[in-house]
């Protein structure tokens, strides 16, 4: 029996169907109060703890992103790349010279496949930094399963015995699938449904799940309900800071109808999460405005979108306390990784911010004191190919992704690397990588360490019964 099943027969279980039967917002006391009454809550949350989930949107390249270093991987690399003779530049290949001041050393030893040996993006020096302090790791060849899954039976015909997760390379799917573990569609996030057990242990449940990229199914749980902020503080309904039409008349009957009661539940239920929106905006703003960071989130002078969102998360952590939480699931976003053409010219821009903002985002951390307290970690829709079309790559399936944070097992690297090679059997045509750690073993492992027991894992993460490990290390 796959330990996935648990779902059916848990009370958290019960609580989550509860919380979704009920509108947004009107439910979520009702659900708590019968958790509260019922089984204790996962978390004891005597401290506090935050992850950050940073969504490279479009697909990230991980070929150029953790790049074989060695001679005879790189001259694989190279030659697959379009690279230029010896270990020169050319395709979208790197000169193996300009990597030498991102190579990666392990703290301790470590055998990779083929005995490779990595280094990062020439764009990645932060990041490398983060590395040998022992603050960063890799996950290698992380992706959506639903089962451990072989090349012969990626390419069976017998779906029932060998499922694949829905519509691969699809953009909207795959990010909704690392997301939600389900595709487009979805309502819930596993982020959001590890909210659900975290609401009652925060004073503030709105301020358990936070997007600063927009709507996000990641955030959104059976009673988990997100809240998204803008970089600089609190969304306000902009109708009532201002006239609307120039009619202070129309401004006062919007008003007017957000604060009346209403008989039609939904109406209600409408002006309900209307009048926490503005109600929370004052209160949102009170406990960031004494929060000030000497970090600096504009190391280049250049706009960083990234970097921005970053900046407000770290800000509402520093408010952690005024707002009365200790756990809290973050979301933020960087756009420009479907490098189908123009790769050399996009895809360094899109490393160089991600290093800046990731770099500021862990030293202020460390400025507040709470290092070991928030795990950053990385997403993506997919990986790429690792042969070129030309001038970029091609929608992939497996990647690589990064974890920060004091309390990361850093310095090392977690799963199997894979061959360098578009014939392998661990890829599946032009490079596309097949996994060989489940999006389902990643997740689990960051959320044992949000807080989320033995016996819960299975009630977020349902197909988590059919791998060896639900823990995959790199998390103290």
């Amino acid at each position: 029996m796959m330990i996935g099943k648990t779902r059916d027969v848990t009370r958290r279980a019960l609580f989550s169907r509860l919380g979704k039967l009920a509108i947004v917002g009107g439910g979520a006391p009702f659900a708590l109060n019968l958790a509260a009454m019922g089984e204790a809550a996962a978390f004891t949350n005597s401290d506090y703890r935050a992850l950050v989930c940073v969504f490279l949107h479009g697909g990230n390249d991980q070929g150029n992103t953790l790049i074989p270093y060695d001679p005879a991987n790189y001259a694989l690399y190279n030659a697959i790349r379009g690279g230029g003779p010896g270990e020169t530049a050319g395709g979208i290949a790197y000169a193996r010279a300009d990597l030498a001041n991102t190579s990666l050393a392990t703290r301790t030893p470590q055998t990779l496949t083929d005995n490779l040996q990595y280094a990062l993006s020439p764009y990645l020096t932060g990041l490398k930094g983060m590395w040998n302090l022992g603050r960063m790791a890799v996950q290698l060849n992380v992706g959506p399963l639903m089962q451990p899954t072989t090349l012969s039976q990626y390419q069976s015909t017998n779906r029932t015995a060998n499922p694949l997760p829905p519509r691969l390379f699809s953009h909207n799917d795959q990010a909704s699938v690392w997301q939600s573990l389900a595709p487009e569609g979805s309502t819930t996030g596993w982020a959001g449904r590890m909210g659900d057990l975290a609401l009652s242990g925060n004073g503030n449940s709105l301020m358990t799940c936070i997007s600063a990229s927009g709507n996000a199914v990641f955030l959104s749980g059976g009673s988990a309900v997100q809240y998204q902020i803008g970089t600089s503080g609190a969304l306000p309904v902009t109708a009532l800071k201002s006239d609307v039409f120039g009619s202070s008349a129309c401004t006062e009957a919007l008003n007017t109808l957000i604060s009346q009661p209403r008989a039609n539940i939904f109406e209600e239920e409408y002006a309900k999460v209307l009048r926490r929106s503005v109600n929370w905006e004052s209160t949102v703003n009170a406990a960031l405005s004494p929060v000030s960071l000497s970090t600096s989130f504009d190391l280049d002078g250049q706009s960083n979108v990234l970097a921005n969102q970053l900046k407000t998360v770290a800000r509402l952590i520093g408010a952690r306390n005024a707002l009365g939480v200790k756990r809290q699931v973050f979301f933020v976003q960087l756009g420009g990784f479907d490098t189908h053409d123009h790769q050399n010219q996009d895809h360094p821009v899109a490393m160089a911010r991600l290093n800046e903002a990731l770099t500021a985002f862990y030293t202020a951390t460390v400025e507040m004191g709470v290092a070991d307290q928030v795990t950053t970690f990385t997403a993506s829709d997919f990986g790429r190919t690792l042969s070129s079309n030309g001038t970029g790559t091609d929608h992939g399936w497996g990647s690589h992704h990064f974890i920060m944070g004091g309390a990361v097992n850093g310095g090392r690297y977690y799963g199997t690397a894979p061959h360098v090679s578009v014939t392998s059997d661990d890829q599946v045509g032009q490079g596309r990588l097949l996994p060989t750690t489940s999006v389902d073993q990643y997740a689990a492992t960051l959320a044992r360490w949000f807080g989320v027991s033995s016996s819960e894992i299975s009630t977020i993460f349902p197909n988590i019964g059919r791998f060896n490990t639900s823990d995959m290390g790199f998390l103290a």
